[in-house]
């Protein structure tokens, strides 16, 4: 058996005139989650506030002070709600080592209780969360005079974004009878 590649089945980029001809695919960006813009915004604003401050310590040499504090909370808005896509799209690190030894009904079940405690955990996180809001009351931060609950609003708004898209995985599993965890394979979108 030979490794022969037929190459005039394979796309061509060259053209007959020797130019290199390659087209990109359209574009299409309907089905973003809200996530995932809310996520790029904020990633957009630290980008900006990071060069804002090189440019005043390297440039101007004179630091702005407020520039790694909202820099810092930018991050963890970033993170945050950038979350939520890796639960919408279930794509967070998961072992799915053993589900390939265990009997089926097994494996379905586990994956299950897998989906009801993300459930409960990112629900429990919103419940603490706004608890701790609650305790902080009218606290500062550090440099900038504005209620530290702003970042962790944003952090609440995360966590509810993570809870609900549980919930909708939840209900995809269901809906196909399986799960990420027992078809390693699969993705949301397969339906």
């Amino acid at each position: 058996m030979s490794n022969i590649v037929d190459i005039d089945a394979l796309p061509q980029v060259m053209g007959d005139d020797g130019q290199f001809h390659a087209q990109d695919e359209a574009v299409d960006l309907s089905d973003t989650p809200i996530e995932a813009w809310l996520a790029l915004a904020f990633f957009w604003a630290l980008g900006l506030t990071v060069f804002y401050q090189f440019f005043t310590r390297y440039v101007l040499n004179d630091s702005a002070a407020w520039t790694e504090e909202i820099a810092r909370y930018l991050l963890i808005a970033t993170v945050f709600i950038g979350a939520a896509i890796g639960v919408a799209k279930n794509n967070h690190i998961q072992v799915d080592f053993f589900y390939r030894f265990m009997p089926a009904w097994l494996g379905h079940a586990m994956a299950l209780l897998v989906d009801a405690l993300r459930i409960g955990f990112f629900g429990m996180a919103v419940v603490m969360t706004w608890q701790m809001m609650q305790k902080l009351g009218n606290y500062k931060m550090t440099i900038i005079d504005l209620p530290m609950n702003i970042v962790y609003g944003v952090c609440m708004f995360g966590f509810a974004a993570m809870f609900l898209r549980s919930i909708w995985v939840l209900r995809v599993h269901l809906q196909r009878g399986y799960s990420v965890l027992e078809k390693p394979e699969s993705t949301m979108e397969d339906r």
